[in-house]
């Protein structure tokens, strides 16, 4: 799948922080079953690696790799069976490192100079990140305004109750989420509900 394709599929991306590989296949299985099977794991943790290996058995999960810093985690993201590549940043290094690797990349953004490095490197699709505390819908519209050719998830203090307002922009292909599952050991039906409630926020769209 290529990186449009997967920011397709539903209106939202987990973001999630494991810190037991043991709670990672529930929480994929209540993820996937509630209708958000594309998973954003953050290398926030010792275990997420291993919770890559675990969710990647479950099926119709895409499991993918958040918090990438440098081309050491793609290597290693790569390793664990990552289907895409999620970055809180954009630097040249990085971009050649995820372009190596085939791996699909969305990359973080915060300011047209790092939209037009990634336009520069032929990359059109975002993780506009932190969301809120970069300026909020306001500035995703600014910076959207002058490059047509890009789309964006953004990510970072995304709510339930926010999230619709972010979807309803042309520009907007997804939002990435850390409400649906909380840290701690796995509530399946908890998260089954939420991830259910949030797939239908809005069907994702071209």
């Amino acid at each position: 799948m290529t990186i449009d394709e997967i920011m397709m599929v539903a209106p939202v991306i987990p973001v999630l922080v494991i810190d037991d590989a043991a709670h990672a296949r529930p929480v994929a299985e209540a993820l996937v079953a509630g209708g958000l099977p594309v998973l954003e794991v953050t290398l926030r943790t010792p275990a997420a690696l291993d919770a890559m290996r675990e969710m990647a058995r479950v099926p119709g999960a895409i499991v993918g790799a958040g918090t990438v810093l440098n081309a050491r985690d793609v290597a290693a993201c790569a390793d664990a069976g990552a289907r895409f590549i999620v970055s809180p940043g954009l630097t040249a290094p990085l971009v050649a490192a995820v372009t190596e690797s085939g791996i699909p990349f969305l990359p973080g953004i915060a300011t047209a100079g790092d939209i037009m490095r990634g336009l520069d490197a032929g990359l059109t699709r975002f993780k506009f990140f932190p969301a809120e505390t970069s300026g909020g819908l306001p500035a995703l519209r600014a910076l959207a305004a002058p490059f047509g050719m890009a789309r964006f998830c953004p990510t970072g203090g995304i709510t339930a109750a926010s999230a619709p307002a972010w979807l309803a922009e042309p520009h907007v292909k997804c939002v990435g989420g850390s409400w649906i599952v909380p840290r701690g050991a796995p509530d399946g039906a908890a998260i089954e509900a939420a991830a259910r409630a949030a797939s239908a926020l809005r069907p994702a769209a071209p």
